[in-house]
């Protein structure tokens, strides 16, 4: 049997965009670079690879397993492909810019993961992200907040979900506990997947008021009043306070929202070696998991030398988001015939100036369809070259 076919084949979870996919795709990185930019996001445009060291120090081990690996054929040193663009905007703003103040940055391009997050997710993800450094307030996470919203809003989502939750509230569960690194991180994986017995067994021997407030969490989920009850059935402190504060003046500032359904589920540690403060992810209907992550992040930049404050979110893969919102109108184009004359090509030349799409058909082709759906042509007409509706 001959090899040949296996030269048209694509690794799994990596798949070519088509052309109506791609311009739907590019109409939505148009749109949401410049819902950033009128927010005062710059965009920057970190490399694809770097040296390990660099992009995962301080990034957490479930960002490693995600990166490619490979060995600079210049150096001989260890590269890696990034699989999240955040670390890279943070050593840019700790080393390149080195701002005295608040500085807002953006991006938008592909990254690559090693293995797929999810059955249906794709390793090779169109990444779109906003960050903000230098505020540590609050308002820093209610305007990437708003941003992303409006990055939804721009992208033709009628309804989402926006679930909260906070990475202060477990900790001030397991402030002064005993335990050593790993038996943390099983109780962080307990509780991310609502293992009741196993976080039992692995908090027999902590404190009982951390021991009953953690295993309280496992129930703390759904709408605001979730975070009456988190105040009333965990152990009082001043960071659990401040934490549940922050989240009801969220709840308060959206609770009009519209399109917007808010849930709580403060037992969600996913990315806890990421995140440290509050935190959010939106949930679109036909995608099965949150289509954007974000929050507070107060030490990504620490590695880099300059630990400053930092709150932000990425849009995972706009890829998928074209999957689930509605497909956006074509815009019209002209039909125009192929020719050498230099009237026709002044024409064609001025209109493409003034934005317009100009096909022209080649000799011997008029008759095939055009998928750029040509509502005009243009035409000569006593000599001059002129538009009219088709």
């Amino acid at each position: 049997m001959s090899a040949w076919p296996s030269t048209w084949l694509l690794p799994d979870h990596v798949a070519d965009v088509l052309p109506s996919e791609a311009r739907h795709i590019e109409d939505l990185r148009r749109q949401l670079l410049d819902s950033a930019r009128a927010y005062g996001y710059e965009l920057v445009m970190p490399p694809m690879l770097e040296y390990l060291e660099s992009l995962l120090t301080g990034s957490g081990e479930a960002l490693e397993l995600l990166t490619y690996k490979l060995v600079d054929q210049v150096s001989g040193r260890s590269l890696g492909l990034r699989a999240d663009t955040t670390p890279q905007t943070a050593r840019i703003d700790a080393h390149l810019l080195n701002r005295a103040g608040v500085t807002r940055l953006c991006y938008c391009g592909p990254v690559l993961h090693a293995r797929p997050s999810g059955p249906n997710a794709t390793r090779d993800p169109l990444q779109f992200g906003a960050e903000i450094y230098g505020h540590a307030g609050l308002e820093a996470d209610l305007e990437v907040l708003q941003l992303a919203l409006e990055c939804m809003r721009r992208s033709q989502v009628a309804t989402l979900t926006l679930d909260l939750a906070d990475m202060r509230i477990v900790r001030s569960l397991l402030a002064g506990v005993p335990a050593d690194g790993q038996v943390l991180k099983r109780v962080y994986a307990a509780l991310s997947i609502k293992d009741r017995e196993g976080l039992r067994v692995l908090t027999r021997d902590f404190p009982a008021a951390s021991r009953d407030g953690l295993m309280a969490l496992l129930d703390l989920y759904g709408d605001v009043s979730v975070l009456d009850e988190a105040q009333r059935v965990l152990p009082a402190s001043a960071l659990l306070d401040h934490a549940l504060g922050e989240l009801r003046v969220v709840a308060d500032m959206l609770k009009a929202e519209p399109g917007v359904r808010l849930s709580f589920d403060l037992a969600d540690l996913q990315g806890y070696g990421y995140y440290s403060g509050m935190r959010f992810a939106v949930y679109v209907e036909g995608s099965s998991d949150a289509l954007l992550r974000g929050g507070r992040y107060d030490e990504v930049g620490a590695v880099f030398g300059r630990n400053r404050p930092a709150a932000g979110f990425s849009l995972l893969d706009i890829k998928e988001l074209v999957r689930v919102v509605p497909r956006l109108p074509l815009r019209a184009a002209i039909r125009a015939p192929w020719g050498r004359e230099g009237a026709l090509l002044t024409a064609i030349a001025e209109l493409r100036r003034a934005g317009e799409t100009v096909v022209c058909v080649l000799p011997g082709h008029e008759s095939e369809i055009d998928e750029f759906e040509c509502d005009r042509v243009l035409v000569e007409q006593a000599g001059q070259w002129v538009v009219r509706a088709a």
